[in-house]
């Protein structure tokens, strides 16, 4: 996929979008000086980008996350430096956004500048295996829910139909007809099919956009759990 300068991933929760996030950024470190990752999660401050700090202090990528991320106390506070992924025109900016329409509340304060900028993708995770969105009717009506929330259109889709661990090729193909479906009704394209790293050289030519990431944010998945 071409990188834009700013990457949001949003999702219903336990859609995988953190992980995402995490491995796009480290992905687009491969390619550039400056990049950075913003964890606009206000809504679920005990599993969060900040929970990877060490992976991406380790590259060079620069996160930017509530002060109270990964601490006992809840406060729905967003750092100031997070306008730094719209005003430094010099880095590459990954944001990952709290799940379903909460979460995205926090994105609608800088979406306006970011579709100003006009060069962005918003990118919707989906998940097969999650209980609340199995099918397209339910996933579609989660986005429509988000783009309200956040007054900001998605731009492309992410399948990530996973179990974690328990993943298996099949699991993934399986996906497939879910995410077409899903591109169809809603008119984006999809953007990346991700597999964990030992299921790419199964998959790579079975499946379109297919793309390999680590599990850095471990799970406890029984077919259906929490992100």
């Amino acid at each position: 996929m071409e990188s834009k300068r700013i990457t949001v991933f949003a999702g219903h929760y336990g859609s995988g979008k953190t992980n995402i996030a995490v491995n796009y950024a480290l992905r687009l470190r491969e390619e550039f000086d400056k990049v950075s990752i913003a964890d606009l999660d206000i809504v679920n401050p005990y599993f969060r980008t900040k929970d990877s700090e060490k992976h991406l202090e380790a590259r060079g990528i620069h996160l930017i996350s509530s002060e109270y991320a990964n601490s006992n106390v809840d406060v729905p506070a967003l750092p100031a430096e997070a306008y730094s992924i719209i005003d430094d025109l010099s880095v590459r900016a990954v944001v990952d956004v709290g799940g379903d329409d909460r979460g995205a509340l926090a994105l609608g304060r800088y979406a306006p500048s970011i579709i100003e900028q006009n060069d962005y993708e918003y990118l919707l995770v989906i998940n097969k295996f999650r209980p609340l969105t199995p099918d397209c009717a339910s996933t579609i009506g989660v986005m429509r829910e988000i783009e309200t929330a956040c007054r900001m259109k998605f731009t492309g889709i992410v399948n990530n139909s996973n179990l974690g661990d328990e993943t298996t090729a099949e699991d993934v193909i399986s996906s497939i007809g879910y995410a077409e479906e899903i591109s169809k009704a809603s008119s984006l394209p999809i953007r990346m099919t991700t597999v964990k790293e030992d299921l790419f050289d199964t998959l790579k030519d079975k499946v379109v956009n297919c793309t390999p990431i680590k599990l850095y944010v471990k799970q406890s998945w029984a077919k259906v759990t929490a992100d």
